[in-house]
C-alpha cells in the first residue's frame, strides 16, 4: 500500500482549496514544489492536488509539475469540483478536469457531485429534488466516461459533504463504465447524517481513491462540532477504516487528509500545529497501520 497526502492537509499554508466558507487570509506560505519535497522527506509516495495548487492550469505549468513529481518518483492524482461555490480555482468540466489529469500524468480525477439538498437533511436521501440533479451528472458522466478512459484518466465520484453513499453508488451503477468508480472520504457521510463506516463499507469495493481523514466530535451546549485532527487522534475508528480499504478494494494507495483549525492568530504557531499533525499522521499510518 501506498501513502500520499491530500494537499488540503496543509491549507494553512496556503495549499488545497478554500472549503466551506474559509479564505485564506494570511500570505502563502508553501508552493507545491516545496510541498513535493517534504514529501520525499517524509517518505511519501505522492500527492493528491488541486488546480490552486498549480497555481495556472497552462500546459507548460503542468508539464513542468508532472516532470517535478515524476523526478521525485511520486504519483499525482488530480481533484476538481464542477460548482464554483467551493472554490472558483477548482472548477471544471468532466472534460477539463479530465484533460486536465491527463497533462499532469495523474492517473485518477476526483470530482464532487456539489449537490444542494433539501432540509430536512436526513431524510432527503433520493429526495426528488435531488435526483434531479444525480440524473443530470449521470449523464454528464456518460458522455466522459469514453474520453476518460482514452486519457487513460480514472473518474473517481466522491461522497462529498453532500452525498449519501447510495447515491454515489447509484450513479456508479446508471453509468456503468470500467473508468468511473468512488472516492471515499473516511469522515463525510457525518455531514450527511451518514455513519461514515456504513460509508466506507459501501464505496470501498467500488473506489479508486480515498481522503483518509479523522476528526473529533465536540459537545456543545447547543450542539456538537467537528473539528480537524491528526489521523488516529480523532473520533473516527482509522483502524476499521484502513481494514476495509486493505479488504474490500482494490485500491493501492492511501491519501491523507487534515483540515485542522486555526489554533492561534500568529501565523508561525497555526502553521508549526497543522504540519506537526501532519507529520504525526505519517507516523501513525506507518507505525500503527503499517503503511
Amino acid at each position: 500500500m501506498l501513502l500520499g497526502l491530500h494537499t488540503y492537509s496543509f491549507h494553512l499554508h496556503g495549499m488545497g482549496q478554500d472549503w466551506g466558507g474559509f479564505e485564506h487570509k494570511w500570505p502563502r506560505a508553501m508552493d507545491l514544489f516545496q510541498l513535493m519535497d517534504f514529501a520525499v522527506d517524509q517518505g511519501l509516495d505522492g500527492l493528491h492536488i488541486t488546480a490552486a495548487d498549480c497555481e495556472s492550469t497552462d500546459e507548460d505549468r503542468l508539464i513542468k509539475i508532472r516532470h517535478a513529481a515524476e523526478g521525485r518518483n511520486l504519483y499525482l492524482e488530480y481533484n476538481f469540483s464542477m460548482d464554483e461555490e467551493y472554490d472558483s480555482r477548482l472548477t471544471n468540466t468532466l472534460e477539463e478536469g479530465i484533460a486536465i489529469a491527463q497533462a499532469l500524468g495523474a492517473d485518477i480525477a476526483k470530482v464532487s457531485m456539489d449537490l444542494k439538498r433539501p432540509r430536512p437533511i436526513g431524510a432527503s436521501r433520493f429526495h426528488p429534488d435531488v435526483m434531479d440533479q444525480l440524473e443530470n451528472f449521470t449523464e454528464l458522466l456518460k458522455a466522459a466516461a469514453p474520453k476518460a478512459e482514452a486519457a487513460g484518466v480514472k473518474i473517481a465520484v466522491e461522497n462529498h459533504t453532500d452525498a449519501f453513499s447510495t447515491e454515489v453508488l447509484w450513479v456508479l451503477d446508471q453509468v456503468n463504465h470500467p473508468f468511473v468508480g468512488a472516492c471515499v472520504d473516511t469522515v463525510n457521510g457525518l455531514h450527511v447524517t451518514e455513519d461514515p463506516m456504513v460509508a466506507i463499507e459501501n464505496l470501498a469495493p467500488r473506489a479508486f481513491t480515498n481522503h483518509f481523514r479523522d476528526n473529533r466530535i465536540q459537545i456543545q451546549h447547543d450542539g456538537f462540532k467537528l473539528t480537524g485532527a491528526a489521523v488516529g487522534e480523532g473520533d473516527l475508528d482509522m483502524k476499521r477504516a484502513y481494514e476495509i480499504i486493505r479488504e474490500q478494494s482494490s485500491m493501492n494507495r492511501i491519501n491523507i487528509e487534515l483540515d485542522m483549525d486555526v489554533v492561534s492568530d500568529d501565523p508561525a504557531e497555526a502553521r508549526r500545529h497543522e504540519r506537526e499533525a501532519v507529520e504525526r499522521s505519517i507516523r501513525y499510518c506507518r507505525e500503527v497501520l503499517g503503511i
